[in-house]
């Protein structure tokens, strides 16, 4: 599914060479749950940015199902993303504007699917995540575990190969960010391949594999046991 080898990403600010990943290489199959955690500077924002073909890497190699992306146009990054990544973010980022239904259906607007499917996909995905009478509401008239779940069924509607969440519950109370945090336990369940980025060890620690960088390196890559 992901498999990033040898990945460098080094900035260049004046003077100062920053290596923001320094030779990390790391392995993640189909459907599993895995959890990118460390603090401030640790390179976790940079390796998610690559995982979601949000940015390239200096040198390396990342597969993403069978493809090498490393080196694609950014047409060809645009792509993948629309069609493989599916993102969930801290923020939400709905738009205002638009009801919940519109807000789900817009990634599906992207890759040309009629109108007709488009909504059909986002009913689908409303439902999964138990927000199916709230289609015509605005993002300004929900709660935020509420908005948190409307991004999360627009994430989904458009059958990602990976989802790829954001410090998910980070915006959110901490009863809130446990059910959503069960909401996507639920979905890796389904066979959904999850990866979150945290910096909160609790949070990541909810994963079923915890891989955790320091300085742009891997330092610890540990498989959760379920009690």
């Amino acid at each position: 599914m992901i498999e990033l080898k040898d990945i460098y990403k080094i900035y260049q600010t004046g003077d100062t060479t920053v290596h923001a990943l320094d030779g990390i290489s790391l392995h993640i199959d189909d459907g599993e749950f895995v959890a990118i955690v460390g603090q401030s500077g640790s390179g976790k924002s940079t390796c998610m940015n690559i995982i979601g073909c949000l940015d390239i890497p200096t040198s390396g190699k990342y597969i993403l199902d069978g493809v090498d992306v490393s080196m694609l146009s950014d047409d060809e990054l645009s792509y993948i993303r629309k069609n493989k990544i599916g993102f969930i973010f801290q923020q939400y980022n709905l738009i205002q504007k638009l009801n919940v239904i519109n807000n789900v259906e817009l990634p599906l607007i992207y890759k040309r699917i009629s109108k007709s499917k488009r909504l059909e996909k986002a009913r689908e995905a409303l439902k999964r995540v138990g927000l199916e009478n709230m289609e015509h509401r605005y993002p300004q008239q929900l709660s935020g575990g509420q908005q948190q779940r409307v991004s999360i069924a627009r994430a989904l509607a458009g059958k990602p190969s990976v989802i790829l969440a954001d410090e998910p519950t980070g915006a959110l109370d901490s009863k809130t960010g446990i059910d959503v945090l069960q909401l996507i336990k639920e979905l890796n369940d389904e066979g959904n391949t999850i990866v979150l980025v945290t910096h909160d060890n609790s949070i990541a620690m909810q994963a079923k594999r915890v891989v955790r960088l320091q300085d742009g390196k891997i330092i610890e890559d540990t498989v959760i046991k379920e009690s």
